[in-house]
């Protein structure tokens, strides 16, 4: 059996100024950057066979905050595209159940696509032989869209919302995935 750790990056400048951010970019915040060394202290006694960030800077820096660890960089787990709404004000996001009804008229991504692509890249990272113990840091969307190939997520987690910095472990054996926890900092 292998295991997965899927991390959210730590606090941005966008989160902190609620703004729409899916494949754009913002900074870490000093509070982002103390997230990312609170999950290195938890994460500290796992050794991980590799890491891996989305392209984006905040998950960048995020594994370099957590791990000293070479990674690679994969669009395959970025977040989702919110076409024109990208860097816009979260007070113009519809409710989260109509995303898909909404986004993908201003050339957004849908729930459907964000998991089929994280699905099939976190597969194919754990099918390697080499990759036993994994690290990826990705996004809170992209996280819950992987997360809900195996459920529903406000289930799977309990009713707790995916933080920045929340690291969810999953077990991955025979081509499946097990949701085992998720840490918090």
């Amino acid at each position: 059996m292998k295991d997965l750790y899927l991390m959210r990056h730590g606090e941005t400048l966008f989160n902190q100024r609620r703004k729409i951010q899916g494949w754009c970019d913002s900074p870490l915040t000093k509070k982002g950057i103390e997230q990312a060394k609170k999950a290195r202290e938890l994460l500290k006694d796992i050794h991980f066979d590799h890491c891996y960030s989305s392209t984006a800077e905040r998950c960048c820096d995020t594994l370099e905050l957590v791990t000293h660890q070479p990674y690679q960089r994969l669009k395959g787990i970025k977040e989702r595209y919110f076409g024109v709404f990208e860097g816009e004000s979260e007070d113009l996001n519809p409710p989260v159940d109509k995303y898909d009804d909404f986004f993908p008229i201003y050339g957004g991504e849908t729930r459907l696509q964000v998991m089929e692509r994280m699905v099939t890249t976190l597969k194919d990272i754990m099918e390697q032989d080499a990759c036993q113990t994994v690290l990826a840091v990705s996004h809170a969307g992209a996280c819950r869209c992987f997360l809900s190939h195996l459920g529903k997520p406000e289930q799977l987690l309990n009713g707790q919302k995916l933080g920045n910095c929340s690291i969810l472990h999953f077990h991955y054996d025979q081509g499946q995935f097990t949701f085992v926890e998720m840490l918090n900092i």
